[in-house]
């Protein structure tokens, strides 16, 4: 455990940091997982409304460096892709 000051609220930041990273991240996946649901259900209007809305998401996420900027845009290729290939 923490012994000065400094280290106990050290820990105290790097605990709120944690949770918010997660709250973070967790949001971007239900984003895209949203998008994925429209895809399945082979709703394309719905499908690029909800990618739409996960784009933002994910690059807020890759500029706060929660996730590699590379995987991100991983992320979003691979989403546009599963709508184009919507007919």
């Amino acid at each position: 455990m923490a012994n000065s000051a400094q280290a106990r609220k050290r820990a105290r930041q790097a605990e709120h940091h944690r949770q918010h990273n997660a709250s973070c991240r967790s949001n971007m996946r239900t984003h895209m997982k949203n998008v994925v649901k429209a895809v399945a259900a082979g709703e394309k209007e719905s499908a690029v409304e909800a990618f739409k809305l996960a784009v933002p998401v994910i690059d807020r996420t890759a500029n706060l460096g929660l996730v590699h900027k590379n995987k991100a845009a991983r992320f979003k290729s691979r989403l546009n892709a599963h709508i184009k290939a919507m007919q």
